[in-house]
């Protein structure tokens, strides 16, 4: 299954559910977005030829991430660009969410492990603004 958390026409997030089987590639992402994300589905003995990528130069204005849950349960708080807060979404083990626009943060509601994927270089405490997150009593968790 595929979500998409939206807010006022803006793309915040594409979740790709564990769940999600389909034969071939499907991409998720508009081609302008600066970190695409695709599924990839092949049988035995499909070849993907051997390539090399280009140096292609690219202009990267907005970080944008991809987080895949290794394990544990993580709940997601959604927030547009002025940091108000929007919905939240629940993360289980084999979730992939690519996190495109507005703000997120995140509460570990087990022990969780995360990878992370995201444009470099890393550029500190230039890279994200930190702020209070949304008051445990106002969440409100989207189930899809």
């Amino acid at each position: 299954m595929i979500e998409t958390v939206s807010h006022k026409k803006q793309k915040l997030a594409i979740i790709l559910r564990a769940s999600y089987k389909k034969d071939g590639i499907s991409f998720f992402t508009p081609e302008e977005f600066s970190q695409q994300l695709a599924y990839m589905k092949h049988p035995e003995k499909h070849l993907i030829p051997p390539h090399v990528h280009n140096p292609v130069s690219r202009k990267v204005e907005l970080t944008q991430e991809v987080l895949i849950i290794k394990s544990g349960k993580v709940r997601v708080d959604f927030y547009d660009d002025d940091r108000n807060y929007l919905e939240s979404r629940i993360l289980n083990p084999g979730d992939v969410i690519l996190l495109a626009n507005g703000g997120h943060g995140f509460d570990m509601l087990e022990e969780s492990e995360i990878i992370e994927v995201k444009q470099g270089p890393y550029a500190g405490d230039m890279d994200k603004t930190r702020f209070e997150p949304v008051d445990e009593a106002s969440v409100k968790i989207v189930e899809k």
